[in-house]
């Protein structure tokens, strides 16, 4: 069956378990929260995805059958795009607010799987969360660590699907409380590591574990509070790990110093990190450079307090897809929620693109991007070691430009939702591309005179940024199919429908 519409809008439905809350929207879960011996029901389809996923489809066709959505070719963008929240801030800001003294509303909250996660682990440990509407929600904060309700025996599992922004922090914080715990998710999740992180907790003295062999979850934590003290950890495979790290730290009963033994990837959402524990409260003290082998102090008097109410940023790394998108067709599209004042590092990629030749305008809270019709885009040889999830959408500007994109230190695309060096690698020879693939970058050779294969069918391997990513191959004229489009429910359910509202076709 084909459905042809203006706007297809999925919505949810909050189907209650028997232990449910409010916030049990897991898609992908089992009928209960799993542990290690979890067994997984396979992926929707776009019909469940309709009644599970809070996403939009607009202006194309659905195939229901086989779970795609195909986009029409785009000629141009043009409009303003007003974002949704940030999902690695909406994450931090729901943590914190829990460890914190007093209640905190946290408004512009994400709307994504991701953060329905976080907001079902914090309801099952009777965190108090008041949900005024879909973005906003006031967290009562516990004054300290998290412990288990469930007192000593029994055990307090966590099923996260594949959120690593609320994985990796609630991994660390719960072993500052008091409580048996598993933490648990997707299969893909299995796959993530999370050792590194777990090495870490287990210097500071928490009885914490994950699968020896594969160094991934599932995350066992016996917790009975931690005194403080040093851990030296490694920063190349994951930021996360350190920014868990320090999030945990101030609900510790004693001082804590972390420092990375080797280098520090995506250095900018560590002092993302740092900037919002300093809004709830909590100065970290940094010695070194954070391009090198730094160092973190948190000392025992530092402790989270509410700032009472805190908007979260729109998503930097989502508005990457539309600043791409004008300046492959030459609009001029405006992305608010995040600007020059912005506190995450994928508004970087902006620059990237006047590299390339599109002409940018910076204002505090907002990006203009377009590009002149007589200026062609240019190839660049980008370290995109800071942006490395909008450096994916690089990968699909790279195909409208002359001359090669060479994208650099991105090993983290390998540990991600998906492999993404190879998913990349794979979908953009499909659309005529020819793809160098190295250990950690790749040389994108775009197809012959810029002409993108038509009718190509990209696989987003259950990826919410591939398939937002592979959408901007239609800006070359061209239908491109995706399949599984209901995967953007994990980040930016509304992304269709926004990218609709801005297209000329």
């Amino acid at each position: 069956m084909r459905i042809l519409s203006a706007t297809i809008a999925a919505l949810l439905i909050a189907a209650r378990l028997p232990s449910a809350s409010p916030f049990t929207f897991l898609p992908n879960a089992p009928s209960h929260q799993t542990t290690t011996t979890a067994k997984f029901v396979g992926k929707p389809t776009i019909s469940e995805v309709i009644r599970t996923r809070s996403v939009s489809l607009s202006a194309s066709e659905v195939d229901t059958e086989t779970n795609t959505l195909t986009l029409s070719p785009i000629k141009s963008l043009d409009g303003t795009v007003t974002l949704p929240g940030s999902k690695s801030l909406s994450n931090r800001c729901l943590l914190l607010a829990a460890l914190s003294e007093g209640n905190t509303r946290v408004e512009n909250l994400l709307e994504s799987d991701d953060i329905r996660y976080m907001l079902e682990a914090l309801d099952t440990m009777k965190v108090p969360v008041e949900k005024h509407d879909p973005t906003c929600v006031t967290v009562t904060g516990q004054s300290g660590p998290i412990n288990s309700p469930l007192g000593d025996d029994e055990v307090c599992e966590l099923f996260l699907g594949n959120a690593g922004t609320a994985m990796r922090p609630l991994a660390a914080a719960l072993c500052m409380g008091k409580g048996k715990f598993v933490l648990d998710g997707v299969p893909r999740m299995r796959e993530r590591p999370i050792a590194d992180l777990i090495d870490g907790l287990q210097q500071l003295g928490a009885d914490v574990t994950c699968v020896e062999e594969t160094g991934c979850p599932p995350v066992t934590i016996n917790a009975n509070g931690l005194k403080g003290g040093e851990a030296s950890i490694s920063g190349k495979m994951s930021s996360q790990f350190l920014s868990s790290l320090l999030m945990a730290s101030p609900v510790v009963d004693g001082d804590v110093t972390i420092s990375i033994k080797d280098e520090l990837i995506s250095a900018p959402y560590v002092a993302l990190t740092i900037g919002l524990m300093k809004k709830f409260g909590v100065n970290v003290q940094i010695d070194g450079d954070m391009s090198g082998t730094p160092s973190f102090h948190i000392p025992a008097s530092e402790k989270y307090t509410s700032p009472d109410s805190i908007l979260v940023e729109g998503d930097a790394s989502s508005a990457s897809y539309f600043i791409a998108g004008a300046a492959i067709t030459g609009g001029t599209v405006t992305v608010r929620g995040c600007g020059s004042e912005s506190v995450q590092g994928d508004v970087a990629f902006a620059n990237v693109m006047e590299q390339m030749g599109a002409t940018v305008t910076w204002a505090a809270d907002s990006i203009t991007v377009t590009r002149d019709p007589s200026t062609k885009l240019k190839g660049v040889d980008v370290d995109c070691d800071k942006i490395p999830d909008a450096a994916m959408t690089l990968s699909v500007a790279a195909l409208f430009a002359e001359g090669p994109t060479t994208i650099r230190n991105v090993y983290s695309w390998r540990l991600k939702e998906t492999e993404r060096m190879k998913a990349i690698v794979a979908e953009c020879t499909k659309l005529g591309a020819t793809v160098e693939e190295f250990r950690d970058y790749c040389i994108i050779h775009p197809p012959k005179d810029n002409k993108i294969n038509d009718n190509v069918l990209i696989e987003t391997y259950d990826d919410h940024r591939m398939a937002m990513t592979f959408s901007l191959a239609a800006c070359g004229g061209v239908n491109v199919i995706i399949n599984d489009p209901g995967c953007t429910a994990k980040t930016f359910p509304t992304y269709f429908e926004m990218l609709d509202g801005i297209t000329t076709h």
